[in-house]
């Protein structure tokens, strides 16, 4: 099916039936999701639990369903103005049981899954029936709402010991079977937060859910479910599945299975047409100039890094006691500056997310040097001077992967200090391949899922840093990668992995001085509005502040940001 969309509002109900006034109505289900990744999933070499469909969190086996009953629809509201649709899970494994419904914004293709449990171990009491429901919210008293039918919102009422881990959504009035859902005993249990919006309207509202703590380390399992949240008082007590396995970390893939993700997933990655200033690989880099400089040092020389950064400064925290400097000689620092793009390699980072059902392949790829920001101030177009420059850039794609499945769920693009996710059904691809693309901005090397001018600042005034992108060079990720840190598997991490220190110096200038050159350009309604929004984006934006390495970022350790 490759990238096109099949908006969940453009399906009719000869593949999805409603189920609305008569709770006996037979409801079919549907078979596959509307969007499929464009190529199979590849097969994996043997080993571990890695995408063999089920995993046991100690305790409690779980799988994934993608075979969803329609339930109720809206549509309007939400993402788009389109409404969202609400599901039931189908076609349930033997022996295994739902643990709550799923919900989707109409303007994607359908592209959801849910956790269905079954205890494991010599107990079999890691499930339970609710004893109850409680009526969270329903449509009726929204009359003017385009939906099909009437939907009704219910929160199980867990048995003492136990927690309701997913909402219900029902067509009719009556309470849901006791027999809808599952309720999880409570040590198996994690809190839960709000994920991506889904849909909202009449002081009702819907999230994705997603554990509050996430980590390489942390316990929380998503469920696929959804929280929502009515004005009437009723607390939604939701929580997420937690990973008790004494293997933690079985489900994850090993060297040879990491292989084959790359192999299936690589991405291609797009710069600019306009793009000076190239990537490389680190031993690239160190090989022509990069000089290391030590604080301590009172004769203030530098030293040559060793390629493979062995005589780096190793562990301790960014103390400022080093840092990173391009070639002294000009010659070779303007051969330096602008990369080299044959010698280009991507670092990966394989580490368990989610309760370790997940493996996130953080793809970091290096640029010996940042250009200048632009500005757009309405109709304008203004260079900054230095502002931006910087030495040492380092940016990513981090690509979430089912352990239960093996596919591509969620691609992460990094954009100076922040970035998004992007769900795989959104994403742009490589052809008729599974790879992912990405787009570099100018200068700026941001991480982009689609080409063209994201403005950093205020885009309704339309002013701000500019962030363009298009089809220029692009760098193929597969075969250009090494694995440099999975802790799980015990690999051995370069020695410039574990430098914490910055990786170019702090550059000196005024930018209040660099901002005058540029306002003198600007009509007067526009300077002040310019130079507040230009003050408040982040160092690494303005670029004064040397950048660190991978490891020194939260989200080496942590989720995404």
């Amino acid at each position: 099916m490759g990238n096109t969309t099949v908006p969940l509002s453009s399906i009719t109900n000869n593949s999805l039936s409603l189920a609305a006034s008569k709770p006996t109505r037979k409801l079919a289900p549907i078979e596959a999701p509307p969007f499929h990744l464009p190529s199979p999933l590849p097969s994996f070499p043997p080993g571990a639990e890695f995408a063999k469909g089920a995993i046991d969190l100690g305790g409690l086996q779980v799988r994934q369903v993608s075979t969803f009953t329609k339930v109720w629809a809206a549509h309007g509201g939400g993402s788009d103005d389109l409404g969202a649709t609400f599901f039931q899970p189908s076609s349930l494994p033997d022996g295994f049981s739902p643990l709550g419904h799923y919900a989707q914004p109409n303007n994607r293709p359908l592209f959801g899954w849910l956790l269905v449990g079954r205890p494991t171990g010599l107990s079999d009491d890691a499930l339970a029936k609710p004893s109850d429901y409680t009526l969270l919210w329903t449509s009726e008293s929204s009359a003017d709402l385009n939906q099909d039918g009437r939907g009704y919102f219910w929160l199980p009422t867990p048995p003492e010991g136990y927690r309701a881990v997913g909402l219900v959504v029902t067509g009719s009035p009556g309470k849901p079977s006791l027999d809808e859902v599952r309720c999880v005993r409570s040590d198996l249990t994690e809190e839960v937060e709000n994920d991506e919006y889904v849909w909202s309207t009449d002081g009702f509202s819907v999230n994705a859910s997603r554990p509050a703590v996430r980590g390489i380390s942390a316990a929380g399992v998503p469920v696929g479910s959804f929280l929502a949240r009515a004005n009437n008082g009723i607390t939604t007590n939701i929580a997420c599945l937690k990973n008790k396995a004494s293997d933690f970390t079985n489900a994850m893939p090993n060297l040879n299975q990491v292989e084959a993700l790359m192999r299936a997933y690589a991405p291609r990655i797009y710069l600019h047409s306009d793009e000076e200033y190239l990537p490389s690989s680190v031993n690239w880099f160190f090989s022509n100039g990069a000089l290391l400089y030590d604080r301590g040092n009172q004769s203030n020389s530098a030293t040559p890094i060793n390629p493979d950064g062995s005589n780096l400064p190793q562990g301790g925290s960014n103390d400022g006691a080093y840092w990173i400097d391009l070639p002294a000689d000009d010659g070779q620092k303007d051969r330096i500056v602008k990369g080299d793009i044959s010698s280009t390699k991507v670092y990966l980072h394989v580490k368990p997310m989610l309760g370790a059902t997940f493996t996130d392949v953080a793809i970091w790829i290096f640029y010996p040097f940042n250009g200048p920001a632009r500005a757009k101030v309405e109709f304008l177009n203004v260079k900054l001077g230095r502002i931006g420059e910087h030495v040492g850039d380092w940016e990513h794609m981090t690509l979430r992967i089912s352990n239960l499945t093996g596919e591509l769920r969620r691609v992460y693009f990094s954009e100076h200090s922040a970035g998004r996710w992007v769900e795989a059904s959104q994403a742009e691809f490589d052809g008729e391949t599974n790879m992912p693309v990405g787009y570099a901005s100018l200068h700026g090397h941001a991480m982009y899922a689609k080409p063209g001018l994201v403005l950093q600042g205020d885009a309704k005034l339309g002013i701000g840093i500019r962030n363009d992108t298009d089809k220029g060079s692009s760098v193929s990720t597969a075969g250009r990668w090494e694995v440099a840190a999975a802790e799980y598997l015990g690999v051995e991490e370069p020695p410039w992995v574990n430098y914490m220190r910055e990786w170019g110096p702090k550059i000196s200038y005024d930018i209040a001085t660099e901002l005058k050159n540029v306002e003198r350009l600007l009509p007067g309604r526009l300077k002040k509005r310019f130079e507040s929004i230009i003050g408040s984006l982040p160092d690494e934006v303005l670029g004064e502040e040397g950048p660190t390495g991978p490891k020194e970022k939260h989200n080496w350790a942590m989720d995404e940001a």
